[in-house]
């Protein structure tokens, strides 16, 4: 774990030393199209489940009354925000997360607030390693994946943790983001929200 930390810290130094100048870029091209705030913050579960907030590049407008309130991510979504998806760039805030201790480069996908009380006592098993930048699942068909497909990798990637399966993770990452493969559920512009495991054997929800 020592190993890891350091690995964290110095890539992700090093991350946001090099790719400054591209975040940059990205800051005002969202300024311009879509306005401020250039970031979106959230606050995710890390580390057993405790609070921190996430840093992303926004890739949705704002909805400026009650009545868009509701609109789909697809409606709100730019083509900017899109492109930014799919080549996981609106992600690049989150080494500023990594480098900080609250996440890693490698594990779970910090998901929402809201779905902790609705994990199975083996889905919360995925909390007991700080979320990461990638991971398993997201190596494996990330948001083309069905929430209980996610989760059992999830939690298979804490069972066999490693500093060798973290590289070989980050190595697999870079043609998924090449690719972009699997940045949103099919028919989704992102992908759907967890329901729970409806009467599931041991849900929450």
């Amino acid at each position: 774990m020592i190993l890891k930390r350091i690995f964290d810290v110095v890539f992700s130094g090093i991350g946001l030393v090099v790719l400054a100048p591209l975040m940059v870029v990205i800051a005002t091209l969202i300024l311009i199209t879509m306005g401020s705030p250039v970031l979106f913050r959230q606050t995710r579960p890390g580390l057993n489940g405790v609070p921190f907030t996430l840093f992303k590049f926004r890739t949705m407008r704002n909805s400026p009354s009650e009545a868009l309130a509701v609109e789909t991510d697809a409606r709100r979504m730019t083509p900017l925000g899109s492109f930014l998806r799919k080549g996981s760039l609106d992600e690049l805030p989150e080494l500023w997360n990594v480098f900080r201790g609250q996440m890693s480069l490698v594990g779970p996908r910090p998901l929402l607030m809201e779905y902790l009380e609705k994990y199975s006592a083996e889905q919360k098993r995925r909390m007991e390693v700080k979320p990461g930048l990638t991971g398993w699942a997201q190596i494996k068909g990330r948001n083309s994946l069905s929430w209980q497909e996610k989760f059992a990798l999830d939690v298979w990637y804490v069972d066999h943790r490693s500093f060798w399966l973290d590289l070989w993770i980050l190595l697999l990452t870079v043609p998924v983001v090449v690719l972009g493969s699997g940045v949103s559920a099919p028919g989704e512009a992102t992908t759907k929200a967890f329901a729970g495991n409806g009467n599931r054997p041991g849900s929450l929800s």
